[in-house]
């Protein structure tokens, strides 16, 4: 990372002033207008996240999403620009009873773009399922074949894999987490020949309670990827970060770094530059309703920073689920979408946040997106769905009129007044 000064007296500042210990979010949502809705896919119950891979060659982001309700995991391929406000094709690459979260990733390293799904519940299982290698056959069911993983099988509630290259050996690997009894986060080590599930090892590296984010990281920038973290429950909750020890990933210890949110419920997170200043900052929805903002000391490991964004402190938005960093009015400053759960209608389940002149200012202003439609919101993505030039929102709802409003996404309508 590069090097950041920052004082102790700066640190005392940030924490004590008004802007550093606390800023509002206010708005009168009654005036704002819902963005326009156009859903992927309904089809089953209980769409539980969203996750984004270029799997077919067009340089347009697909999806995919595990129905933990429904039981199954399915992919969604981008129909093109004129077509993205319609049903897109899609695909059940398999069951997968209690489906937390499903990922992409060329596991074997032969071209196809395989799906990684985590289970919980009474399933407690990690499964691969193995793309076809033909391309025309992609949205062929039959052409998927799904097999667990033994070194998951029956161990924790599964809640994520990440792919990652973490001993620099064979294939890629997978950085899992999960939560409850025996919660973890470790990673799945692949052997000479990843088609050989039997054959994969999972490292333990940390006590879990409930982790909601698993992300890869080079916190300290020194050219390997580390785990960040968030940890919902139990009395290690809040945000950390696990050190990659390189060479020794195998064996070595990865040293634990708490950066804050200490015995909060802390829910979602992004790695991102929300002040403009170079550095990556890490943003966080905290329950029940604030954003933690940490800024980056010069020595990681150190306490970082924080200011807190207080969102709902009016009525009308849910409790927080997730947050994503992105320029949402195209006016150059990084703005904050922010989705939530327990919103029932008249709450809004999906805002965004804008500041002024600067982030540390004590007022954020609060603007509608979903409306008052949708109940527990999820995972949001940020990209230009529609090929108009702004950034759409890409989410999930899973109990919206006991089913779920599904996968679907949100029209920005900046695109419709320039």
């Amino acid at each position: 990372m590069p090097n950041r000064k920052l004082t102790l007296a700066a640190v005392v500042w940030s924490l004590m002033t008004p802007a550093g210990l606390l800023a509002q979010a206010s708005a009168d949502l009654s005036t704002d207008h819902p963005w326009k809705r156009h859903v992927i896919d309904s089809s089953s119950r209980g769409a539980d996240g969203v996750k984004l891979s270029h799997v077919n060659g067009d340089e347009r982001l697909d999806i995919t999403t595990g129905w933990e309700e429904g039981g199954v995991t399915r992919v969604y391929l981008h129909p093109g620009y004129g077509r993205a406000k319609t049903a897109w094709p899609a695909v059940t690459v398999g069951k997968t009873p209690s489906v937390e979260d499903a990922v992409f990733c060329d596991l074997d390293g032969d071209g196809a773009i395989d799906v990684i799904s985590s289970c919980e519940g009474g399933t407690r299982s990690m499964f691969v399922h193995w793309a076809p290698k033909a391309s025309s056959r992609y949205l062929h069911p039959e052409a998927w074949v799904t097999e667990a993983i033994p070194a998951t099988v029956a161990q924790t509630a599964w809640m994520y894999a990440l792919p990652m290259q973490i001993d620099g050996r064979n294939g890629v690997d997978l950085a899992v987490a999960s939560k409850g009894k025996d919660g973890l986060v470790g990673w799945l080590q692949s052997p000479a020949n990843p088609r050989a599930l039997v054959d994969w090892r999972l490292h333990r590296l940390y006590r879990a309670g409930w982790i909601m984010t698993l992300a890869s990281v080079d916190v300290d920038g020194d050219g390997d990827l580390d785990l960040l973290v968030s940890d919902r429950k139990g009395g290690n909750s809040g945000i950390l970060w696990l050190e990659n020890p390189g060479t020794d990933a195998v064996a070595g210890n990865w040293p634990e770094h708490r950066i804050g949110a200490a015995g909060r419920e802390v829910m979602f997170l992004d790695a991102a530059d929300l002040d403009g200043d170079g550095h990556r900052d890490i943003i966080a929805a905290v329950k029940p309703d604030e954003i933690h903002w940490f800024r980056p000391p010069s020595v990681p490991s150190d306490p970082w920073p924080v200011q807190v964004i207080k969102v709902a402190h009016r009525a009308g938005i849910g409790s927080a689920k997730a947050v994503r960093v992105g320029d949402i009015d195209g006016n150059g400053k990084a703005d904050i979408v922010y989705s939530c759960e327990s919103a029932t209608p008249p709450k809004r389940g999906v805002v965004w946040l804008s500041y002024d002149k600067t982030p540390h200012e004590k007022d954020w202003h609060v603007n509608d997106i979903s409306g008052p439609e949708g109940i527990k919101f999820d995972l949001i993505e940020l990209f230009d769905i529609d090929g108009d030039g702004d950034l759409d929102v890409l989410t999930c709802e899973e109990r919206h009129q006991g089913k779920g409003i599904g996968v679907f996404w949100y029209e920005n309508p900046l695109g419709e007044r320039e």
